[in-house]
């Protein structure tokens, strides 16, 4: 069952996915807030097979802790699902993302028609600088924006993985709060598994951390929020749905 589930997942995922990419084509001439909202269909639509079909249901908790205005959210990164996913429950915000995904053809023209935040990673400091240019006028914008603090898809129970500098220079420049998110899509859609785990994804709004801590400060309480939270959803999710789970730290698997 678990194979079949995950099977037709895949097949409806590329399909719609691919199918809009075409259709899309012209919408790209349109002002960006309508092609926006065609954006947030096509999230809707994969969320929606993700449940149908992926047996990959979600609830939101936590909305309480998001500021009014523009706020930087500062979420963990386990899943392809977040990526589709947030874009329904934040519609509208700007993404921090690699600048590689621009080339793709259709796609990477839409993730740059969104005015999404592309930054090159290899460029250092100057990307530290391109970051926080691009976010000052998003949010001037009145458009909030969201960077995974790590860069990169961390495995459930992984923390060996630090948070870059990006998100500091984010906090400390834009002068905004920022709203950690802790989450465990992991543990049912997997870096690099085909098979799709059955249960309910929990996305959590942490309270915010406000402008006007230090780096240092900053940095600590914000990995002191996201990294607790997570892994009570993580060990939430394996144990209600038998998900095998093992932390890891620097030190190995944890025992």
């Amino acid at each position: 069952m678990k194979l079949i589930r995950s099977i037709l997942f895949a097949v409806f995922f590329y399909l719609t996915t691919s199918t809009l990419c075409i259709l899309y084509i012209p919408a790209i001439l349109l002002p960006r807030p309508v092609f926006a909202r065609m954006v947030v269909f096509w999230c809707w639509c994969i969320t929606g097979i993700a449940s149908l079909f992926g047996g990959m249901r979600y609830r939101v908790i936590g909305r309480e802790n998001i500021p009014s205005g523009p706020v930087i959210f500062a979420a963990k990164h386990q899943s392809a699902w977040e990526t589709i996913s947030l874009g329904v429950i934040l519609p509208d915000v700007a993404f921090v993302l690699k600048k590689e995904l621009l080339r793709i053809p259709l796609f990477g023209w839409y993730l740059g028609k969104m005015q999404n935040i592309a930054v090159d990673r290899s460029a250092g400091a100057s990307a530290l600088k391109d970051l926080v240019a691009q976010a000052k006028k998003l949010i001037a914008d009145n458009r909030s924006v969201l960077i995974f603090p790590q860069g990169t898809r961390m495995a459930p129970g992984d923390k060996t993985s630090p948070y870059l500098p990006g998100i500091a220079a984010a906090y400390t420049n834009l002068e905004v709060p920022v709203v950690p998110v802790a989450l465990n899509s992991g543990m049912f859609w997997r870096r690099h598994g085909f098979m799709k785990n059955q249960g309910v994804i929990t996305v959590e709004f942490l309270p915010a951390i406000q402008p006007g801590l230090n780096r240092r400060e900053f940095m600590k309480q914000l990995a002191d929020s996201i990294e607790p939270a997570t892994e009570a959803l993580e060990i939430e999710a394996a144990e209600k749905y038998r998900i095998p789970y093992v932390p890891v730290t620097e030190d190995g698997p944890e025992t």
